[in-house]
């Protein structure tokens, strides 16, 4: 049974923006630890591709608030919500701390896809109950 439903869109020029602005804190306040190796990676490769991976976790987060109806409030926080890749490329989403605990007590399983353009991110998040 579907729990709940979320989606996002984000500017990519705006992310760019906010990370001339304050740098690298902002990465480190929306990214938990694996991605933000990841992000080091790709944006020491091309500056692009670590903005548009932001991006896309940033979108991610907040339509996974959205769906689980918490918004960004604890037990709801940037870094105990990781997107990760599934050794087939899948993404999917990895919790932490608090987060998990409570997403585990209420049964709780999630979907996530993510996209993103030149200028725009995007990403769904489908949260069921497992039983």
């Amino acid at each position: 049974m579907i729990y709940g439903i979320g989606t996002d869109i984000c500017d990519i020029r705006r992310i760019r923006e906010t990370l001339a602005r304050r740098g690298e804190r902002f990465a480190e306040k929306v990214l938990g630890p694996h991605e933000m190796a990841v992000f080091r990676e790709r944006r020491a490769r091309v500056e692009a591709r670590g903005v548009a991976y932001l991006a896309t976790r940033f979108s991610a987060k907040e339509a996974f608030s959205k769906a689980i109806g918490m918004g960004m409030r604890m037990p709801m926080t940037w870094r105990h919500c990781e997107i990760v890749k599934a050794p087939s490329g899948k993404p999917e989403i990895r919790l932490h701390g608090a987060l998990a605990e409570w997403f585990e007590a209420k049964g709780l399983k999630a979907h996530v896809t993510v996209t993103d353009e030149t200028e725009y991110a995007a990403a769904f998040v489908v949260v069921e109950t497992k039983n």
